[in-house]
């Protein structure tokens, strides 16, 4: 999921450092000086933080988010961690936010468990704190949820190998995300359930962060550990297309089954050119774009947004298989973000 991304126009401040964990609160817009915003100035101020601000699919969140605010009238005020798991910027983060004034916290937590604490506190100050994408631990922990139903999207791509393999056994390798990440734990649980596997069935399994070196590097280990792989599960896009070059350098690109989640346009391109199999597509901009609007409701009325919304997912595939509902990547194109 590493990627680029536009700077917004305007400096708020600088989050202080936390051990190696460092982010920047910046209020988009056109104001000027350390502290100062202008987008909707005067209206409702909105806080968004993302894991990084490189991914595309974040980056395509704060677009979503940018969009939203200016369409009502309300102030954006972003930070990102400098990497996938940078709890300590967060928690940096939604301390520097309650301070600035916000009304509402749009957040994809990097530790579903680590977060809760700073939530909590942000949420006695009478914020409105809402999780995009990732769910905390527990998820009562937010006001509510807006987000891709995970484990719906592996169920998906573990349905659709299950039936691409037309009853040929498999061998597993699955390229998983970090340990306590409630998203890739429910993407790898619900391919399994959808595949009709258990993880005593997975041959391999090995964390890649969701990078596409690192994906590289995972599926390395796991053809030297078990050279007869033919199904490879991803976290994401990234992961998959290093799985991808791994494989190719041995002369296995075309015999092994990769599947994915994310949907993102370079992955769904993958998808196209043959590289992955399928992919599941969720939407990150209709997260954000929700998100905003939720915190500008609770400002003019008082009314929470609670519980879970699901924003969506689409298997997207140009090998369609029987009994698995999916759509082409001609949709997935014009529906893929980054």
């Amino acid at each position: 999921m590493p990627r680029t991304t536009r700077l917004p126009s305007s400096l708020l401040g600088v989050a202080a450092v936390t051990g190696v964990a460092a982010l920047t609160l910046t209020a988009c817009g056109s104001g000027s000086g350390a502290g100062s915003s202008s987008s909707g100035s005067g209206g409702v101020k909105v806080g968004l933080i993302t894991k990084t601000d490189t991914n595309p699919f974040f980056v395509k969140m704060k677009e979503g988010a940018e969009k939203a605010a200016k369409e009502n009238g309300a102030e954006l005020v972003t930070a990102a961690g400098k990497f996938d798991g940078d709890n300590a910027g967060q928690i940096t983060a939604v301390e520097n936010m309650v301070a600035s004034g916000v009304k509402g916290i749009l957040i994809t937590p990097s530790d579903s468990k680590a977060i809760v604490p700073a939530i909590e506190k942000a949420k006695a100050k009478g914020v409105l704190v809402i999780a995009l994408d990732t769910p905390t631990e527990p998820q009562s922990a937010v006001d509510a949820l807006f987000a891709t139903d995970n484990v719906k999207a592996g169920e998906l791509i573990g349905a659709y190998a299950k039936a691409a393999m037309k009853g040929k056994a498999a061998k597993i390798a699955a390229l998983d995300l970090a340990p306590g990440v409630s998203v890739g734990v429910q993407r790898h649980d619900g391919f399994l359930k959808g595949f009709g596997a258990t993880d005593k069935d997975v041959a391999c399994a090995q964390d890649t962060g969701g990078d596409q070196a690192k994906g590289q590097t995972a599926m390395e280990n796991c053809l030297q550990k078990e050279p007869d792989i033919n199904v490879v599960y991803t976290i994401n896009e990234p992961a998959a297309l290093g799985a991808y070059t791994a494989l190719k350098a041995k002369g296995r690109e075309k015999d092994v089954l990769i599947v994915s989640v994310d949907g993102g346009c370079t992955g769904t391109q993958a998808v196209k050119d043959g590289k992955i199999a399928a992919t599941s597509q969720q939407y990150p901009l209709k997260m954000a774009a929700e998100g905003v609007k939720a915190v500008v409701a609770y400002a003019k009325d008082g009314k929470k947004a609670s519980g879970y919304t699901d924003t969506g997912v689409t298997l997207i595939t140009d090998k369609a298989q029987a009994g698995v509902t999916s759509k082409d990547t001609v949709y997935g194109l014009e529906n893929c973000w980054g």
